[in-house]
């Protein structure tokens, strides 16, 4: 939707356009608003910078314009609003440096640029903003060291953040006195020195984040800090891996917050053995000691941290046997203890630790066999091959590279997607582990939901992994989109609003899996025969077997990527930059945006008319907007009958967000909803990654999009 013009003689003071599918530039003529106090317009879809007319807008007190795709610079004008509490500018495209002038916006409290591409250093005119509450430049291209006095100039911080940035130099032992500080997340720089001993002050500390930085002097004393962290009894994540910590964990490890739920210590220089006081910290759901030189027995006071769901203890010096305690920990899902000397048999135990999906005890002297309860994870090779006629044909229902997906009927009924591993198939494995991951750390409406897996052997004595999924009645969008001639009967064509609700469906899963998991998380194969359709046509993404975690998280796309050998995705869909083995966020959305043009053109994008540079996206970017009707999906019925009740929810849902009528002749509207839908296809799938748009704005973008086309529809009808 474009942005309409603004009246001049508006004399509102609040005006909020957060969340709309607005699109253009910001107007400029907001400028004779001269009595606006509030400016909101967070997560939408303008183009260009912010208008320098907006610089007579003095009286400002709230400038909120994150998520709204801006470019340019922070301008230096904003410095003159005496009046500023607040402002956003997080999860955009701003570029440059931050201007010294914004030092005189005395009354700020409310200061974020989070996940844009700012570069040079910090004026130090900011930092003596003594009202400053929440500060945070996470995920950018920052340098430069932390005034050793900030936390006297800002002694009113709650957030300090600047992970995923350049900074170096010491943490300053000044932040004691910010005595209110919450959250003091500085991942993923280049900070030197140690943990200061008086950080221990800080009452309401909850999130205490210094991971893959080079703290520590590989000696030993580098963790004597942690007795003083005793004190911080609110706390709940503590994060030193990847840093070059040595000696030996303390003891006082043990007086850690007993509301300590991720405790990261991974990838260091630490030797010696696991304190047994590691025990009292029973509300841990993550432990990461993994590839330190700990040495010594695994206490089975780990026996006592039944919330634990990772647990990593590989690439270390263990020895000696695996704890039978380890079998009180019923939820664990993951559990790395490879590359170590542990040795005698695997303990029956852990037959108990059934909801196991990873489980590595590889490179020990260990003997014996896996529990069977893990290794069937609630199911054996019997029940599978039962529950599917023995694997019959009558019961297949798809192959892919790694395995044949059946369908099955469990012993009471119920209908269930079994997704069976081709483990002679390179890779299936890895695959297979890749999978029960992601889907563990999962839970969306629209993300295939597992059910158990299974890790067992056939009845030749071969390794036997299957998957057992939910099962969705509709089959995959490819068949709904091109049907076999043997399936058009089975599968009609879709309308316009069930594409739509597929579109939003498939977006809200993507974003959910960008922003919304404690690990970002690339599902590396979005293509049509991947998203499953259920009883009521809800979509859901399916298929992780090529998924990444991003390790390096980052809510800046841009910087949520790894490096990958070999080519992940499906011809078609890959993003140009997997040629390259990077593996982003950002390739997701790709994906994404080719998936949209194919579900409005019905053309697949391996198409025989596409060849050489010619390309699905080019094909839509030539015919919009003018020719736009002469390239939709002939197949999909434009005058399908009004779903009263789709239309009743659209209202219910717009009463929650700020609508802009904008007056437009009835008959174009229904090719301007077209249009605007592959344009977000085409935004999502253009060739520079940094220029495709998130996916949350999509979800709103597309939403208002469905709210438009039923509007037309009923008046219409």
């Amino acid at each position: 939707m474009e942005l309409i013009m603004i009246p001049e003689h508006l004399m509102t003071q609040d005006l909020n356009l957060t969340y709309n599918y607005l699109s253009g530039k910001i107007p400029t003529n907001l400028s004779h608003c001269t009595e606006l106090r509030s400016f909101e317009a967070s997560v939408n879809d303008f183009v260009g910078q912010i208008p320098n007319q907006l610089s007579s807008l003095t009286k400002l007190e709230i400038i909120g314009l994150g998520g709204s795709n801006l470019t340019g610079n922070v301008p230096a004008w904003i410095g003159n609003f005496s009046s500023l509490k607040a402002l956003s500018l997080a999860w955009n495209n701003l570029r440059g440096s931050i201007p010294n002038e914004l030092g005189q916006l005395s009354g700020l409290g409310f200061f974020t640029l989070y996940g844009n591409f700012i570069s040079g250093i910090i004026p130090s005119s900011i930092y003596n903003i003594s009202s400053i509450y929440y500060f945070s430049v996470t995920q950018n291209q920052l340098h430069g060291q932390l005034p050793t006095d900030v936390g006297l100039t800002l002694p009113n911080l709650k957030i300090f953040a600047g992970a995923v940035n350049y900074f170096t130099g010491s943490i300053p032992v000044s932040l004691s006195n910010a005595s209110n500080l919450q959250v003091l997340d500085f991942a993923e720089n280049g900070l030197t020195g140690t943990i200061p001993g008086n950080f221990g002050s800080l009452k309401d500390l909850v999130r205490l984040n210094f991971d893959q930085n080079e703290l520590g002097s590989r000696e030993i004393g580098d963790l004597n800090f942690l007795k003083f962290l005793a004190n911080c009894t609110s706390l709940e994540v503590l994060g030193l891996a990847r840093n070059s910590f040595g000696g030996e964990m303390p003891i006082s490890i043990a007086n850690l917050s007993t509301h300590l739920r991720r405790l990261t210590m991974g990838e260091n220089l630490m030797h010696g053995n696991i304190p047994v006081g590691i025990g009292n910290l029973v509300n841990l759901n993550l432990l990461g000691l993994e590839g330190n030189n700990l040495s010594g027995s695994v206490p089975e006071v780990i026996g006592r941290l039944n919330k634990l769901e990772g647990l990593g203890l590989n690439v270390n010096k263990f020895s000696g046997l695996i704890p039978s305690s380890l079998g009180n920990l019923t939820i664990l899902t993951r559990l790395w203890m490879e590359e170590n000397r542990l040795e005698g048999s695997i303990p029956p135990s852990l037959g108990n630790c059934q909801k196991l999906l990873v489980l590595n005890l590889s490179s020990n002297d260990l003997n014996g066999t896996i529990p069977k309860e893990v290794r069937q994870s609630g199911m054996s090779y019997s029940d599978i091959s039962k529950s599917t006629d023995n694997f019959s044909k009558e019961n297949l229902i798809g192959t892919g590279s790694f395995g044949s997906v059946y369908k099955g009927t469990l012993g009471d009924g119920t209908i269930v997607a079994i997704k069976v591993l081709k483990l002679q198939q390179q890779g299936a494995l890895k695959s297979f582990i890749d999978e029960c991951n992601a889907l563990k750390s999962t839970r969306h409406r629209n993300i295939l939901r597992v059910i158990t897996a299974c890790s067992s052997v056939d009845l030749e004595g071969n390794d036997f992994k299957a998957l057992v999924f939910e099962f969705m009645s509709n089959g995959n969008l490819d068949q709904w989109l091109h049907p076999s001639p043997a399936e058009h009967y089975q599968f009609k064509k879709l309308s316009v609003i069930q594409r739509l609700n597929i579109a939003i469906d498939v977006a809200s899963a993507l974003d959910y899996l960008h922003h919304h998991c404690d690990t970002p998380i690339a599902h590396c194969d979005l293509k049509p025969s991947n998203v499953l359709l259920d009883k009521d046509m809800t979509a859901h993404v399916g298929d992780f077997g090529l998924a990444k975690f991003l390790f390096e998280i980052s809510d800046n796309p841009s910087k949520n990527q790894t490096v990958s050998i070999g080519l992940k995705g499906s011809i078609g869909y890959i993003p140009p930059e997997h040629m390259n083995g990077q593996v982003s966020i950002l390739g997701d959305i790709y994906s994404y945006g080719i998936l949209l043009l194919e579900m409005f053109t019905g053309k697949r994008p391996t198409g025989d008319m596409f060849k050489d540079d010619f390309s699905i996206h080019m094909f839509v970017s030539m015919a919009l907007p003018d020719h736009v009707m002469d390239i939709l999906d002939p197949s999909m019925p434009l005058d399908e009958e009004n779903d009263e009740e789709q239309i009743e929810e659209v209202i219910e849902e717009k009463e929650m967000m700020i609508h802009i009528d904008l007056e437009v002749n009835t008959k174009n509207k229904l090719e301007e909803c077209f249009v605007s839908v592959l344009r977000i296809g085409l935004m999502c799938s253009t060739t520079s990654p940094r220029e495709r748009i998130a996916m949350n704005v999509v979800v709103n973008n597309l939403k208002t999009i469905r709210n438009c086309f039923l509007e037309f529809k009923k008046r219409n009808a």
